[in-house]
């Protein structure tokens, strides 16, 4: 049964720490064969249970050393028909590893959750194709399509679920309506270029006015994730509305544009002191900024020296 689905412990304030790069991590860290980006497929033996155990808990140790929530997502980001057809894993398979993974986390959340760390189980979807190009689906479609996985995390008892390195609006609104019709909150995180806008030239404002127009605001909050800061600073706007919506920030460690991340053979890590103190001055901007975690190159170094930068300011009441 979901814990927090009807009283979502981040909706009352505070600094919650998520994880990072789980992909980037397990392949060039860890040294692991992710077949096309899927992280989903280690839930099926108890070695790869054993890595995702180990990549989780170095991140809760980090929160739990600053005395931070923790939004636990699910290594479901490619647990989707498309992605799932290509690795051999059926409708029936993709729903009970969808399930599988809500059920991990559950046992990973005991040892570690306390009055003080608040560990919100978060089912993880991505895009249907591939996040840095533009998919094609209208609203209707996206919701049918990701309809099946939200089912699963509703089922398996997820407190909410959460659509990232989205680009395309379209199937943002139907992610939404998908997990308006299973009752599970939701969240949406969109990616950007370098010019802050989505690929196909939406900017974020106008992305998260039509979600927010379209599906009367049935959205959690929105996110930002898989860009640099310095590729969507400039777009984000003191005391509008809009930004307001914007509650997390999951960045790249990386200030490399998309394509060239793609054509990348290795890893670049960036600056983990750098990034803590781009996250401070969002955080100063932006208050309402408060789940903050990394996505491609970023690791447990970064979410530390993200906490130890952002921390002393909830401290102080910032």
């Amino acid at each position: 049964m979901a814990k927090y689905r009807d009283n979502l412990p981040q909706r009352h304030g505070g600094i919650f720490l998520t994880d990072g790069g789980m992909e980037t991590t397990l392949i060039f860290h860890k040294g692991l064969e992710l077949p096309h980006f899927a992280a989903f497929v280690l839930l099926d033996s108890e070695a790869g249970r054993s890595h995702l155990r180990q990549y989780y808990e170095a991140y809760l140790a980090i929160a739990r050393q600053h005395g931070l929530g923790f939004v636990l997502d699910s290594p479901t980001w490619r647990a989707n028909p498309d992605w799932g057809a290509k690795l051999g894993y059926d409708v029936d398979a993709l729903t009970a590893i969808n399930m599988r993974a809500i059920r991990f986390l559950e046992e990973l959340r005991g040892p570690w959750e306390t009055s003080g760390l608040p560990c919100v189980i978060n089912g993880a979807i991505g895009p249907r194709g591939d996040g840095y190009k533009a998919g094609n689906m209208d609203a209707t479609e996206a919701m049918d399509y990701h309809s099946s996985q939200i089912a699963s995390f509703a089922e398996a008892g997820a407190d909410m679920v959460t659509a990232f390195t989205l680009n395309s609006v379209n199937e943002a609104i139907g992610v939404v309506r998908a997990a308006k019709m299973h009752a599970i909150p939701v969240a949406i995180s969109f990616t950007v270029e370098t010019d802050g806008c989505l690929v196909r030239g939406e900017t974020l404002r106008e992305a998260i006015e039509t979600v927010d127009h379209v599906t009367e605001r049935a959205c959690e909050y929105f996110l930002i994730n898989c860009a640099h800061p310095t590729h969507f600073e400039s777009a984000l706007q003191d005391g509008e509305p809009w930004v307001e919506r914007i509650h997390g920030v999951r960045a790249n460690a990386s200030a490399k544009s998309h394509a060239e991340l793609d054509e990348s053979e290795v890893l670049d890590s960036g600056d983990p002191a750098d990034l803590g103190r781009r996250y401070v001055a969002l955080r100063r901007a932006f208050p309402r900024m408060q789940l903050l975690g990394g996505c491609c190159g970023t690791d447990h170094r970064h979410a530390a020296a993200i906490c130890a930068a952002c921390v002393p300011l909830q401290a102080a009441g910032a």
